[in-house]
């Protein structure tokens, strides 16, 4: 989808890195700069952990967000330039994300809700491999796995730590979300499947007190978990914006031809 619409009041955030906040400097003296608030965009400048960060700060206000690379990991950032931005803005493509949710019940009986853009994971907590039970749509669709963990990944976070746990890419406008075992012991050679998105999958830790576990979103922590329930919040849509020729869904199926 193509932006029409111009960004007169650009709200600038950057990384604590060197060279994001040089181009921050330099970028707030040309453009002058916004409270995200006020702002018609937001502009990210910085690596993915930056963006990721954004993205969960302007979760509920529906502004557009533009990154530009000036960090480590740029997978989710555009080319950095300090030129024509009000341009690049007004040609830039959108894509809209849904985070996922998560609902984690603790061994206290607590109850952790947290969304995540890339991935819901879970992961032993000791030396020992964790214990789980998989269910999907209220399906009972694994009994046990043993494994380091299993996680949850959406299109934009299919690239991410799903790929290097050997998950699927997923194209950024396909309905679906991968589940991922990570280190599988048994079944050993179950790698990963693919579910709808609008999916409910709830995973249950068995042995707990044995072999306690942990749920992540994104990088919101519940430790001592007995039940993760993951969903597709369909109620939020963030804006990410991209050059042409350079979106994410161009990035992701690109990434599907690297070796």
């Amino acid at each position: 989808m193509t932006t029409t619409k111009s960004f007169d009041r650009i709200a600038f955030v950057a990384s604590a890195g060197v060279e994001a906040q040089e181009a921050l400097a330099r970028l707030v003296a040309t453009y002058g700069n916004h409270a995200p608030a006020d702002a018609d965009v937001v502009v990210a400048l910085g690596g993915d952990g930056l963006m990721l960060q954004t993205l969960h700060q302007q979760m509920h206000t529906g502004k557009p967000i533009y990154g530009m690379h000036r960090g480590t990991v740029g997978f989710l950032m555009n080319e950095f330039s300090l030129h024509h931005l009000p341009e690049r803005l007004a040609a830039a493509r959108q894509t809209l994300i849904n985070p996922l949710l998560m609902r984690a019940t603790d061994v206290h009986g607590a109850v952790h809700l947290h969304h995540a853009i890339n991935e819901v994971s879970l992961f032993r907590q000791t030396y020992q491999a964790a214990r789980l039970r998989i269910l999907v749509d209220e399906h009972e669709r694994m009994p046990e796995l043993i494994a380091d963990g299993i996680l949850v990944a959406t299109p934009a976070g299919s690239t991410a730590y799903n790929l290097s746990a050997q998950g699927p890419i997923i194209p950024i406008n396909a309905a679906l979300l991968a589940l991922t075992p990570i280190s599988p012991f048994r079944p050993r050679r179950w790698r990963s499947v693919l579910l709808p998105n609008t999916a409910f999958v709830v995973i249950e830790v068995l042995e707990g007190d044995k072999r306690p576990v942990a749920a992540v979103a994104d990088h919101d922590e519940a430790r001592d978990v007995r039940r993760v329930e993951v969903l597709t919040d369909k109620t939020i849509s963030m804006r990410m914006l991209f050059d042409p020729g350079h979106s994410l869904e161009e990035r992701i199926l690109r990434e599907q031809f690297t070796y």
